[in-house]
């Protein structure tokens, strides 16, 4: 039976189990009834082997403000966003659990983890939730869903992706920093989403995991609050179904490395890539590029994403119909898949679909796509939304295509790389990228700048990249030859004496020199003129006279 159609077999269960309590009359009715009963079964194992952000398990977490800024008005705003972003989510033990507080002056739980497992039970339990009044206090409510809801959760500290929202619409009146990072320590993933002129961008900054650009958001008043539902609900898929990382440049991109989760190098020779020095593989026919799909996308896909490949190919595969990826059912049917049409140059994307068929199928055909069959090195670039896919070739937008809303993916059949369409043979062809990014808003940072040409400006065929575009390195040119000696010239003329050059500046002044030894002694001077004649004396007193006597 194919799996896209047993959604209709299903419906019969209910009429089997009617059957069953009827009185049986016959081996015939015997019979329809195993034969239900079975068909019940595998309804059930199919509905298990589903997977989508419906079915990723989770303990989300939603911290509301409920200061006297938000007035009972915004509070019942939030409450029906509150509604239609949990309505996302299949609700259970082993799906999603939500929990609900809101603080104030303290912090109220309304809502624990675990308490309610279905959807309408818990819609009525957010419709209840009546509105406080008072100061806000968001560290201590921080603090509160760490260790009275996360704490306890029943599913334990391992296991399911654990995710607090913090929605205010002011600047907290106590500490946050403290209480964001004890949080982020028990691995619980921070969202902030601020409302109003009277958030402060860099408290939000502080309560949030890093980057900013993913887990801070702000609105500008509670009306637009449903502005941002659906850019939530995709934040909140990816750190469900996404938990792997890919280093890009200065930050990490949540994704699915598919040549790495092949392990390509293990199976494929490696080639020169698109420039000198990057790594690639040559794949060839003896390469089986399959991996169980339970092994990759173990909680499927989210609703928006882009997928990126660079790869070359030339000969009769230029020729050939053939799928660079597909997801495939337990009976081999394709329920996503990129494929390339040699013949008719167009490029085909299929999704799941909720129609009875369970998948959609578009195709790409303007004619600006012809260069993936040029057997040179091309990106090829989709992205992927629920409500239209847009193909990419080297950074050149080609077409835009409608999509309706895609279903899960059934993860027990086989994903494949290279194969020629409906068959198990490996396409011959060389690989360097093959990615999926889930935050759709890696298609604007994701560049073509390891396709030759892409960063020259001015190409006839390329439109150049935006900055920032740093181009790769090219090969090494070869060496130049050596240039033969030349015959030496004749001797120079002598030249002309150059004029006298200006006189220097004053030098600075000597210090004091050493004192000289002392001099010969001068010859004797001549005598000197014969004074004139002295008066005479006066007479000497008797009193002098006896004294001298």
């Amino acid at each position: 039976m194919a799996t896209g159609s047993y959604k209709w077999w299903c419906k019969t269960e209910a009429w089997c189990f009617t059957i069953i309590g009827c009185k049986m009359r016959s081996m015939h009715f015997v019979f329809w009834c195993l034969y239900f009963m079975f068909l019940h079964l595998f309804c059930t194992a199919q509905d298990e082997d589903m997977r989508s952000c419906r079915t990723a398990p989770s303990d989300l977490v939603f911290i509301l403000d409920g200061s006297w800024s938000v007035d009972d008005t915004n509070f019942e705003i939030v409450k029906r966003w509150l509604v239609n972003i949990t309505t996302s989510f299949n609700i259970g033990q082993k799906f999603t659990q939500i929990g609900v507080v809101q603080y104030s002056d303290e912090t109220v739980l309304h809502i624990p983890l675990g308490k309610h497992y279905s959807t309408k039970d818990l819609i009525r339990a957010m419709e209840s939730i009546e509105y406080m009044g008072g100061n806000t206090n968001t560290g201590k409510a921080i603090k509160f869903a760490n260790e009275k809801l996360f704490a306890l959760s029943e599913r334990g500290p391992n296991g399911v992706s654990k995710i607090a929202v913090v929605l205010t619409d002011g600047k907290s009146q106590d500490a946050v920093m403290e209480a964001a990072e004890a949080a982020r320590k028990k691995g619980i993933i921070l969202f902030a989403i601020g409302v109003g002129s009277e958030t402060e961008e860099a408290e939000l900054k502080t309560i949030a995991n890093k980057p900013s650009s993913t887990y801070v958001f702000y609105v500008e008043d509670y009306k637009a609050i449903s502005k941002i539902r659906e850019v939530i609900r995709q934040k909140l898929c990816e750190e469900t179904v996404c938990p792997i990382k890919i280093p890009i440049d200065s930050r990490d991109e949540k994704g699915f490395d598919i040549l790495l989760h092949l392990k390509l190098a293990k199976k494929a020779k490696k080639t020169q890539g698109s420039f000198y020095g990057m790594k690639a593989y040559q794949v060839t026919p003896r390469d089986d590029l399959t991996e169980d799909t339970r092994a990759l996308f173990p909680d499927g896909l989210p609703p928006s994403y882009v997928f990126v490949a660079t790869l070359k190919y030339k000969g009769s595969v230029l020729t050939e119909d053939w799928d660079l990826w597909r997801i495939q059912t337990t009976d081999g049917q394709p329920q996503m898949a990129v494929t390339l049409n040699g013949l008719k140059r167009t490029v085909t994307f299929t999704t799941t679909s909720m129609a009875q068929s369970g998948t959609q199928t578009v195709v790409f055909t303007k004619s600006p796509a012809n260069k993936l069959f040029d057997e040179k090195w091309h990106q090829l670039r989709l992205l992927v939304t629920e409500e239209d896919v847009t193909l990419y070739v080297d950074d050149l937008e080609i077409e835009n295509l409608p999509l309706e809303p895609p279903a899960g993916i059934f993860i027990n059949g086989k994903t494949q790389v290279g194969k020629y369409v409906r068959k198990e043979t490996t396409v011959p062809f060389e690989i360097q990228k093959l990615r999926i990014y889930c935050d759709p808003e890696q298609n604007n940072r994701e560049t073509a700048c390891e396709i030759p040409g892409v960063c020259a400006s001015g190409s006839a065929d390329i439109d150049p990249t935006p900055e920032p575009c740093i181009c790769p390195p090219g090969a090494p040119g070869t060496p130049g030859q050596k240039g033969e000696p030349g015959i030496a010239g004749d001797p120079g003329k002598a030249g002309h004496a150059g004029a006298d050059g200006k006189p220097g500046a004053p030098g600075p002044r000597g210090g004091t020199g050493l004192q000289g030894p002392p001099g010969m002694p001068g010859l004797r001077g001549a005598d000197g003129y014969k004074g004139d004649k002295g008066s005479p004396g006066e007479p000497v007193s008797s009193y002098y006279f006896k004294i001298l006597i």
